[in-house]
């Protein structure tokens, strides 16, 4: 899991995005501050369409590892005491790093979004793109017309 910044009316915004050991994209969130409530949705949501992770790599950040601790104090109680494996380590998120570019590369040159909703409709886009040229969609339970559809709604 790692974020990027995108510009929405001259303020930066963070996109969260959760992307798999394969390089497979799971889950695009924009939030427009970087803190443990908007890191908790994140994971919420995440962990909603996708299940429970064994382990989890992090940067440095500490809302990112408030907001798993807070989900990991609620798998504690609600499930059979399965805990997400939190690693913050520099090197082992490199992955996004890369990853990031094929949405800077098309953002980038927009000077920033002038909505909210088109900023967060927009990533998703490319993000949907994206899966479909890294062949995502033959293990996902939509089809890209249906992820399209979805996005539209």
């Amino acid at each position: 899991m790692d974020r990027t910044y995108i510009k929405v009316r001259g303020r930066w915004t963070y996109l969260y995005r959760a992307v798999d050991r394969n390089g497979h994209t799971l889950d695009v969130m924009l939030a427009d501050q970087r803190n443990t409530a908007a890191a908790r949705r994140f994971f919420k949501r995440a962990i909603a369409s996708h299940g429970v992770p064994d382990k989890v790599v992090i940067d440095k950040n500490g809302a990112n590892l408030a907001g798993l601790n807070s989900i990991n104090a609620v798998l504690k109680f609600v499930s059979t005491g399965k805990r997400i494996k939190i690693l913050q380590v520099k090197y082992l998120n490199n992955i996004f790093k890369q990853d990031h570019r094929f949405i800077k590369r098309i953002t980038g040159p927009m000077q920033g979004f002038k909505s909210f909703y088109s900023a967060q409709v927009t990533p998703a886009g490319i993000e949907t793109a994206h899966m479909i040229h890294k062949g995502q969609f033959k293990a996902n339970h939509l089809g890209p017309a249906q992820q399209f559809a979805a996005l539209a709604a």
